[in-house]
């Protein structure tokens, strides 16, 4: 609809710009013809092609010239989502080309420096540009990774709870996905939101990694348009399998494609509609949700944290002190709403009890956000000296051969890891994942071999689902 409606756009900017519209048939050609077109960004270019075939402008762009941008009734040009993308992919495959964006769109446009680029506040600007040589305004290119002061909550205010945030330092050093258990009132959503305190700052990369995910999603503000804090999103237990997977009539990226190299955290994980945890088994294996379409397959990326948090029965108090009201075919059911292939690709299950009275009321101060940081960096730059000839960074995203050349157990460790996977029966996927998490937590003791004491913590964070799961 945007596209058959450029229509009326383009002929109003065109007679509001002073300039005449031809009274008669015009055709414009969007080749491929196969492929779908969506959007107003091609505004900008139908008219000056209009202007340029009827004479009006008497010179002819350079082909390395490329123009997007909405045209208002008036000649105004108005921002469009994407300018990011497209400066990137203008950069892979045309270096020398010059980028014409509305001014709204310059800042998101100067973070490529390796392509010119420059802003257009109407259609006059572009048609004295051709026809009188009148430069165009550059695009700024101040420095926006400066981040916006926003208060990140810290682990300090956390009383107790040590074993679970012992769980999320080793998440955030390995990127691994967690699922905290626990009865209400323990302080599950309390952990997770400080998550992303403990995380390393984001690297360039990183940065326009996931802006551009959120200029496609039009998500950006003019203002700041750099997503420099990692992204936590927390979707609503009632959301939507395309909003959070991602999808819908005119595809667009998920929660799981906003999170990225962030943390998606979902509070009472069986509350979420099955078929939506189902789809996620996907992307958290491969790191990418597909979306397929009668005319188009979309890729988006999904290189996330998973953090979420549930209750072992629907009272809450299954498994704890206080008294269980659920009869035990509730339990199972509600339990049973996590399926095991999804309780298999969370690498730490961790149990958040309820906290008594001293260690709510004891002032000891408990180890900040930054201090824990401080470890997980130390960590990762651990990995980032191993994985350097790897295209990943993290232990969690280890291949088969990767396990086998960094994850050396000695006898001992063997003995014990052999006892746990016929005791518990594990996966082969939960054998990598155990290896894997020993890995990060022998990274964060800057040890360069897995010890029995890594390996020992690593295999009672894969025990929890007996507890419950298995009673």
């Amino acid at each position: 609809a945007s596209i058959k409606e450029a229509r009326e756009r383009v002929r109003s900017a065109i007679k509001n710009s002073g300039f005449e519209f031809p009274n008669r048939k015009i055709i414009i050609n969007l080749a491929p013809a196969d492929l779908k077109k969506e959007g107003s960004h091609f505004d900008l270019a139908i008219a000056v092609g209009i202007l340029l075939a009827t004479g009006q402008l008497i010179t002819e762009l350079p082909d390395n010239y490329f123009l997007a941008g909405e045209l208002s009734l008036n000649g105004a040009v108005r921002a469009v989502p994407g300018i990011l993308p497209m400066a990137l992919e203008l950069q892979a495959s045309y270096p020398q080309s010059c980028l014409l964006v509305p001014e709204a769109n310059s800042m998101e446009a100067a973070l490529v420096t390796e392509i010119k680029s420059y802003q257009i506040s109407n259609l006059s600007n572009i048609c004295a540009f051709i026809n009188d040589g009148i430069p165009l305004a550059s695009t700024c290119t101040n420095d926006y990774t400066e981040a916006i002061s926003t208060h990140i909550p810290d682990f300090a205010e956390v009383r107790g709870q040590e074993n679970a945030k012992r769980a999320l330092q080793i998440a955030a050093a390995g990127l691994h996905n967690v699922l905290l258990i626990g009865p209400p009132g323990g302080g599950k959503t309390m952990l997770a939101y400080r998550m992303p305190g403990i995380m390393p700052e984001m690297t360039r990369r990183e940065i326009l990694e996931t802006t551009r995910i959120y200029s496609v999603a039009g998500l950006l503000c003019s203002n700041t348009p750099m997503i420099t804090k990692r992204p936590f999103r927390a979707p609503h237990k009632n959301a939507s399998t395309a909003s959070v997977v991602g999808g819908g009539r005119i595809p667009r990226p998920g929660e799981i494609s906003l999170a990225q190299n962030g943390v998606l955290f979902l509070d009472e994980l069986p509350e979420f509609n099955h078929d939506l945890l189902e789809a996620l088994r996907q992307p958290l294996e491969d790191r990418i949700v597909t979306i397929a379409r009668a005319q188009s397959t979309l890729t988006y990326p999904a290189d996330f944290a998973l953090v979420a948090s549930m209750n072992p029965c629907p009272c809450g108090n299954f498994g704890s002190n206080m008294e269980c009201r659920c009869t035990p075919l509730q339990v199972h059911k509600y339990l049973g709403r996590i399926s095991g292939p999804l309780l298999d690709r969370m690498d730490l299950h961790v149990e958040v009890p309820r906290l008594e009275y001293d260690q709510l009321a004891n002032t000891y101060t408990a180890e900040s956000s930054s201090s824990i940081q401080a470890k997980v960096i130390r960590a990762r730059e651990i990995q980032n000296q191993r994985f350097g000839a790897y295209s990943f960074s993290f232990n969690s995203r280890m291949t088969a051969d990767a396990i086998k050349s960094f994850c050396h157990l000695d006898r001992e460790s063997r003995v014990m890891l052999k006892s746990a996977f016929d005791k518990f029966n594990l996966s082969a996927r939960a054998y990598d994942r155990i290896l894997k998490i020993a890995r990060t937590i022998a990274d964060l003791e800057t040890a360069d071999n897995i010890k029995a004491e890594h390996l020992a913590e690593a295999i009672q964070y894969r025990s929890l689902d007996r507890k419950y799961w298995r009673s």
